[in-house]
């Protein structure tokens, strides 16, 4: 079998369809206290293989105040990622404690496999699932679905924006959405911005360029709505009822643009909106280094937003 695309150290597809993929180390859940968490892995849909990974911080056992709650898309340009990944789980893990919060880290379905619309669909029945188990989960039994935010990084943060729409045209019944927080979202567009096109961005934009290329529904180019977010067609109602957002991004991150337009964008819509900079880091800097400084600042930021946002 010859290999038809590849991303060194992260994705081979092969000419007979098959995927080879290349990861960090995994770490299993645990019921156990550790590091101030308990966590669990769950099926969200059996048949379709999706799964989550709930984490529970130990500051909320044996209180009765019930607890806001994130649903959590990792990254992995829709073809890599999962919420086993050393990175997230103790990134995810430590926010719970941070935040005073139940974390759900959903481990959707990934392409080439599963193209897009897929995994909008898995994480958009991610909220239904929340709905219908609170009260049946022990993990959930503290959930307060009035205080739901959505969240996700680089793919996940593309995620994020595409399953809040449908939540706002949709509705999930129970579930209140108070806002979004988007971390270095991944979008695109067929014009370059001027950082892709800069001296040293080649191998990135080719990477993502591959990522686009196997997540994307066959024939689509990177003008299609799910890479494209100003060609989505999207209803003033929707619009009218979409949460506040944060939009975090990394200065030494070539996508940092993209987040910016993304901002821009939903201003001219009349949506809340704010940009929040960690100047000297790097793409998905949380994941790699979930222990630094600019990690545990990041957490800080994002329990104020969720704070702000309570009501």
């Amino acid at each position: 079998m010859a290999i038809v695309e590849e991303v060194p150290d992260y994705i081979q597809v092969f000419s007979d369809g098959s995927v080879k993929r290349f990861g960090p180390p995994t770490v299993a859940p645990s019921l156990e206290s550790n590091n101030g968490y308990r966590s669990k892995d769950v099926f969200i849909d059996k048949s379709k293989g999706v799964t989550a990974r709930i984490f529970l911080p130990d500051n909320a056992m044996g209180s009765s105040d019930f607890l806001p709650v994130l649903v959590y898309f990792h990254g992995g340009g829709f073809c890599i990622g999962s919420t086993t990944w050393i990175g997230y789980h103790h990134f995810l893990g430590d926010l719970s404690v941070t935040s005073k919060c139940i974390v759900v880290s959903v481990d959707y379905r990934l392409a080439p496999e599963n193209r897009l619309p897929i995994a909008y669909e898995d994480c958009f029945s991610s909220l239904a699932w929340l709905s219908d188990q609170v009260g049946k989960e022990p993990f959930l039994k503290q959930a307060d679905l009035s205080r739901v935010f959505l969240s996700g990084d680089s793919a996940g943060g593309n995620i994020t924006h595409n399953v809040a729409l449908r939540a706002m045209e949709f509705g999930v019944k129970n579930v209140r959405i108070g806002g979004l927080m988007l971390i270095h979202p991944y979008f695109g567009t067929e014009k370059r911005t001027e950082l892709e096109m800069s001296d040293g961005a080649n191998i990135e934009v080719q990477m993502n360029d591959l990522f686009w290329r196997l997540s994307l529904p066959e024939g689509s180019n990177r003008d299609h709505f799910s890479c494209n977010f100003e060609t989505a067609e999207v209803s003033a109602a929707v619009w009218n009822k979409f949460p506040p957002v944060v939009v975090y991004v990394a200065g030494l991150d070539f996508l940092k643009e993209r987040g910016v337009l993304y901002c821009e964008f939903l201003k001219k819509r009349g949506i809340k909106v704010m940009l929040v900079e960690a100047k000297e880091e790097s793409h998905v800097y949380h994941v790699f280094h979930p222990e630094s400084e600019a990690t545990r600042t990041l957490q800080c930021q994002m329990r104020e937003f969720m704070n702000h946002n309570c009501y």
